[in-house]
């Protein structure tokens, strides 16, 4: 492995969930020595609030977490729980600076465990995207079985419902009454023409062989017809523009 970062954390300028700064050193240090499952469970709450808030000790605990991750599933999980929840309000930008070499680290970690083709291949999947900064999609992506994505049509305004799954892929104006009205079959973007984040999303998920992974990044990144003013849209540009996260 190469270089995580070379800071030693200062345990008592970091907090964990319940406020305290000495417990999660000793937490670390058990899971080092041992799978310790009560150790891990603790580690968890304690990193992460209801599984949405991170706090400082999460941050400072993420370089450790990633040198066991490259032998315990419980440490990359909790890496990639810890990384997803980084865009949020947790005024910890420096210390998630100093975690940088470690980030690196994980990704290559992560693609290694991809290629595998795991039973977790969307989780782990999102936690790269995580932790490729991609926090947007990170937080919103599904697995195309059932996903819903609304937003506003960049010209006449109206709500259109972006619907990609086993029932359709399409856009419509959502009915309180009568469902989804007015359909009209979305257009996915060709493989080629894909670029960024787009098309590592495609790329990744054809190479893990997860087809229907990749043919719902096909549509999300390809365009709609609004069923209101008939004006066509990038259905990801409009998403992303509409709910577009705090970065770092």
């Amino acid at each position: 492995m190469g270089r995580l970062n070379d800071q030693v954390v200062n345990w008592t300028q970091v907090h964990d969930c319940y406020g305290d700064i000495d417990r999660v050193p000793v937490l670390l240090e058990r899971v080092e020595l041992e799978d310790d499952a009560e150790a891990w469970e603790e580690l968890g709450y304690r990193l992460i609030l209801e599984d949405d808030l991170v706090f400082s000790a999460g941050f400072a605990a993420v370089p450790r977490l990633v040198r066991l991750a490259w032998k315990s599933a419980r440490a990359r999980r909790l890496a990639g729980a810890i990384l997803r929840r980084a865009a949020g309000h947790h005024g910890c930008d420096d210390l998630l600076a100093d975690c940088d070499d470690a980030i690196a680290e994980f990704r290559k970690l992560l693609d290694r465990h991809l290629q595998s083709r795991p039973t977790d291949y969307l989780a782990t999947f999102l936690d790269t995207l995580a932790a490729k900064e991609e926090y947007h999609w990170s937080a919103v992506l599904g697995d195309f079985t059932d996903d819903f994505y609304h937003l506003a049509c960049p010209h006449c305004a109206v709500e259109v419902t972006i619907a990609i799954g086993h029932h359709g892929r399409y856009s419509a104006i959502r009915d309180w009454h009568l469902g989804d009205v007015n359909r009209r079959s979305l257009r996915p973007a060709p493989p080629e023409t894909l670029s960024g984040t787009g098309r590592w999303m495609h790329e990744t998920a054809v190479r893990g062989g997860h087809e229907a992974l990749a043919g719902g990044i096909a549509h999300l990144f390809g365009k709609a017809e609004c069923p209101r003013c008939t004006s066509v849209f990038n259905i990801a540009d409009e998403y992303t523009s509409a709910n577009r996260p705090v970065s770092r």
